[in-house]
């Protein structure tokens, strides 16, 4: 194999290394080879057969493609490919929690986000809401077929989807974030509350004021959360140390969804894709440029949390007062 090709290879592998692991270990296990094998391996000592490139690409879901011409101004992501997603609440979380745990493994993990309508992580706080976000996706987004003549009803979380969506929310918790909302925050999404009530696509009418009663209890919580510069877990309470929350807000609109996280071990970087698929990338260069955009909104953007009380009770109010109003509408459509 040629040189640059391993060598562009085994940069790929350490950037999706997380936490303690070496580059000698995973190839080690990955390839079932002796240590010695693998860390010549990795010197470049002894090229990779046909068969171990294979194996490799394939436990790191890595395109052999991608290895043969990489080019300055391109980028590689992964993504969850549409014609097989499996569109159910159980499915949508596992993709979450995998990128948490992983980040948790890692020294020092930190988390930056900027969000257009919906902060995902907080939505879980109310996995009704959750479920709702993911049918309309499959439903009017993607018109996936199974969907087209169905309406939105309540039903009770199974178990799994339940345990997925806590976990997702422990790890979240935990990890410190700088998120940045702008004034659009949660107006899609009542919006599409407002769009199924109106289309009669509810099988319950009077649902979708029980979804825009939780709309509400998830603005005082995020709000609670701003106040403390805290994140914890609805219901829960604060805890005394850690879990560091500021919140920013951008008094024009945050173009996207962006997630970077970074660690001893490695930067990445999500991008929300069809509204609510994710590329993911480890480029370094795209990573570092994104950053600086990310940093500059920031910097464009007001705290919110533990100081600027004023504007802090100015943002939660207005979207209180919206969330009002979209209830009233809905109430005097079902009295009409």
């Amino acid at each position: 194999m040629p040189t640059d090709i391993q060598t562009t290879l085994l940069q790929i592998i350490k950037e999706r290394i997380v936490g303690s692991d070496t580059i000698g270990n995973v190839l080690a296990d990955v390839l079932h080879i002796s240590s010695d094998a693998a860390y010549r391996r990795n010197r470049n000592e002894t090229p990779f057969t046909i068969h171990e490139v294979q194996k490799l690409c394939k436990h790191f879901n890595i395109s052999f493609d991608a290895l043969t011409d990489v080019r300055e101004n391109q980028v590689f992501f992964e993504y969850s490919p549409l014609y097989n997603y499996d569109f159910s609440l159980e499915n949508y979380l596992e993709g979450m929690l995998n990128a948490l745990r992983n980040l948790s493994k890692c020294t020092n993990p930190k988390i930056t986000l900027t969000t257009n309508n919906i902060a995902i992580f907080q939505l879980l706080n109310f996995p009704h809401l959750t479920r709702f976000r993911l049918y309309f996706w499959a439903k009017t987004h993607l018109q996936i077929e199974e969907y087209k003549d169905a309406l939105f009803e309540e039903e009770k979380l199974t178990d799994n989807a339940y345990s997925m969506g806590y976990e997702i929310l422990q790890r979240y918790v935990k990890i410190p974030s700088v998120e940045c909302y702008d004034p659009e925050f949660l107006r899609g999404l009542i919006r599409q509350i407002q769009y199924y009530s109106s289309a009669h696509l509810f099988k319950d009418p009077a649902y979708p004021l029980q979804l825009l009663d939780e709309m509400k209890l998830l603005g005082d919580h995020i709000k609670e959360q701003a106040t403390l510069g805290k994140k914890f877990i609805y219901r829960q309470q604060p805890p005394a140390g850690g879990n560091e929350y500021e919140l920013y807000i951008n008094a024009t609109i945050n173009a996207d969804n962006t997630f970077y996280y970074s660690s001893k071990e490695q930067d990445g970087l999500y991008l929300a894709h069809n509204h609510l698929n994710y590329l993911h990338t480890t480029n370094p260069t795209y990573i570092s440029e994104s950053k600086s955009i990310l940093d500059k909104q920031l910097a464009n953007s007001s705290i919110i949390s533990k100081v600027n009380e004023s504007q802090r009770n100015a943002f939660f109010y207005q979207l209180e007062k919206h969330i009002d109003r979209a209830r009233m509408r809905i109430q005097l459509e079902l009295e009409a």
